[in-house]
């Protein structure tokens, strides 16, 4: 299992911890700060999921004015493992 602590930039979340399993799965997400309910949900939708298919799904996703959002970042995260 390995373990990700990313610092976030550019949004109203701070920091993402994520797991992710010897089969390249997400075991878990976990936002802090930034929109409750959204990012749980983020968490729960992305959860087993491969990274690929996270980063493919959510990497470019804009939130407001912002060139980036919660799900962008944790697209950006994920990135970093590939």
């Amino acid at each position: 299992m390995k373990t990700i602590n990313y610092t976030t930039t550019g949004t109203c979340s701070r920091r993402i911890d994520i797991e992710i399993n010897d089969d390249n799965t997400v075991r878990s997400v976990i936002f802090h700060g930034g929109c409750n309910g959204n990012t749980q949900g983020i968490s729960m939708l992305v959860k087993g999921m491969p990274v690929d298919e996270v980063i493919a799904r959510l990497e470019g996703i804009t939130c407001g004015n912002k060139s980036t959002s919660c799900p962008d970042q944790l697209a950006t995260a994920l990135r970093g493992t590939l």
